[in-house]
């Protein structure tokens, strides 16, 4: 006597869309982290300096050349 069984049928999951108010937080806190890093690598030296000395530029040294930014 042979049983049949019978193969599960596949289900579709939907997501349900993410609301504006739920992502604008977070993406208004990553444009103003990357604003911020941005300007650590490409402008914190010289005239524009927010923090004396050369801490942030020797930190930030390998990253300016990586992204094409002059510093020497």
């Amino acid at each position: 006597m042979a049983q049949s069984t019978a193969a599960p049928t596949p289900t579709t999951q939907t997501l349900a869309p993410l609301p504006l108010r739920a992502v604008a937080p977070w993406a208004v806190f990553v444009g103003v982290l990357m604003l911020v890093l941005l300007y650590f690598v490409g402008a914190e030296q010289g005239a524009t300096a927010l923090v004396s000395g050369e801490g942030v530029h020797e930190w930030v040294h390998d990253a300016r050349h990586l992204l094409g930014f002059p510093c020497h």
